[in-house]
């Protein structure tokens, strides 16, 4: 159950990363076309390919240290303190 929320709060997180990153990198496609050789500024391909590794690094970086924490007892924490 925790696991899931946090899950699903930083996939709500990259997700919103990635259409804000996607308007501001089309937004500034002038600039971005002098950097880029061999594929477009637009290019859909690239723009899913990213939004796909991010949302895989996200899963990652979230799901093992949740996992982890998720072995800890809470009370002996807190009785440490």
């Amino acid at each position: 159950m925790i696991l899931k929320q946090l899950l699903r709060q930083m996939i709500v997180l990259a997700m919103a990363g990635v259409v804000v990153g996607s308007a501001a990198a089309l937004a500034l496609t002038g600039l971005i076309r002098a950097m880029l050789f061999g594929i477009g500024a637009t290019d859909p391909a690239t723009y899913l390919s990213v939004a796909a590794l991010l949302g895989t690094v996200v899963l990652l970086a979230t799901y093992f240290p949740a996992r982890r924490a998720m072995r800890i007892d809470p009370v002996s924490v807190l009785r440490r303190d």
